[in-house]
């Protein structure tokens, strides 16, 4: 009989494997092997490098500052969409917001809802010095704007596109929260309660440590995001002023398929699955040695 169930359980879990192995690892395995050989889309001509692209890579400046701007983007994302929408998750949940709640909840999930390259455009019309929002806005308050170009000014292009993705994502985060805290048992806020422990007091003993699981899921989903930001960047900036606002995506697309060098290119990629990976499976380790 447990011949017969170990049979059974290879025979779902085979196709799924089959999946996972020809269109995941495959593809890593092809991708490390192009990346040690100089070659592109438009010539036939592919020479043995080894390591050369990853040298190049690694003394290249721009990289450096790709690998810098998509550290931004998972900063600022860990904490307005792990930490704000948290807070924003919380307070709809709160007693006096129950009857606002489904109002609140549509109004911050619709920009999840909108294509990134509408978001981007719509952004770009709004940060522009002279046909936007967002001058006038610090004219009204007394700020001076005439040295202000949010986009056009490197030291702050940046910052400004990672806002708006945080604008866009933040309501997609605050959803799954809120269904998180709803499957939290009542009682252990009642008894709480009865215990005398305030709002701040129950969502800090009650609240973070059950959504745990639900934290440790949507930063891995906001990590590889933010590693692999790409429609943000390219609709407003294209990578610019200069390469201030070049990402490892925006790198990958450059040296790629406008430069054709693809062996570089998958060098690149390469990089990116190794970020992706050991960022993913730092966070997982954490969770198991807190679990422990």
């Amino acid at each position: 009989m447990e011949k017969k169930n170990k049979k059974t359980i290879v025979m779902y879990l085979a196709p799924a494997m089959v999946m996972i192995i020809v269109f995941l690892y495959v593809p890593i395995i092809i991708n490390f092997i192009n990346s040690l050989f100089n070659w592109g889309a438009l010539s036939p001509k592919r020479s043995f490098v080894g390591v050369t692209n990853y040298t190049k890579m690694f003394n290249d400046g721009v990289f450096w500052t790709a690998i810098r701007n998509n550290f931004i983007f998972v900063v600022l994302s860990l904490i307005c969409q792990i930490g704000v929408s948290l807070i924003i998750a919380a307070l709809l949940e709160e007693q006096f917001m129950r009857r606002l709640q489904n109002i609140f909840r549509t109004i911050y999930f619709i920009p999840s809802l909108m294509m990134a390259t509408v978001v981007g455009i719509v952004f770009k019309m709004i940060y522009s010095p002279t046909l936007g929002l967002v001058n006038p806005f610090l004219e009204a308050v007394g700020i001076d704007t005439s040295k202000i170009d949010l986009l056009g000014n490197s030291s702050s292009a940046i910052y400004a596109i990672t806002v708006m993705s945080q604008w866009q994502y933040i309501g997609y985060m605050v959803i799954l929260f809120v269904v998180a805290i709803q499957n939290i048992p009542e009682d252990l806020y009642e008894a709480a309660a009865i215990d005398g422990a305030g709002t701040v007091k129950r969502f800090l003993k009650i609240t973070l440590p059950q959504l745990k699981d639900t934290i440790i899921v949507n930063a891995i989903i906001i990590l590889t995001g933010a590693i692999r930001v790409f429609d943000e960047v390219f609709v407003t900036t294209k990578g610019g002023p200069g390469t201030s606002t070049e990402t490892l995506a925006t790198y990958l697309y450059r040296v790629g398929f406008k430069n054709d060098q693809m062996g570089y290119a998958s060098a690149v990629a390469f990089v990116i699955f190794i970020i992706t990976f050991i960022l993913g499976l730092f966070q997982m380790k954490s969770y198991q040695l807190e679990e422990e």
